[in-house]
């Protein structure tokens, strides 16, 4: 019996929004909390609640600081993440792939 696709797909990647935010983070070098919030439709807590999630997972660092005055926060993607979210989309191609013969 061959295993299933649906075997390889991680829990902490495969959540819609973290699948996003890492998605997103590893278009760019770091992206910013607000650019996330935005794209995403998040609130604040919400993301907060994904992000930490995913660093903790070690997918994701998070960089504060500030920018002039006020505050940021940048997150960036991980070698593990990278691997993670490869893997991640590896798994999905071959989900498609059982349904598209």
């Amino acid at each position: 019996m061959t295993e299933h696709p649906t075997n390889d797909l991680n829990d902490v990647v495969h959540q819609r929004h973290r699948l996003g935010i890492l998605t997103i983070a590893a278009e760019s070098k770091r992206v910013e909390f607000g650019y996330l919030k935005e794209a995403l439709e998040l609130t604040g807590g919400n993301l907060s609640r994904h992000i930490t999630v995913l660093n903790t997972a070690g997918l994701l660092d998070i960089e504060k600081g500030y920018e002039g005055r006020r505050p940021r926060t940048w997150v960036s993607i991980t070698d593990a993440g990278k691997r993670a979210l490869a893997a991640e989309m590896a798994a999905l191609r071959a989900l498609v792939a059982r349904h598209d013969s």
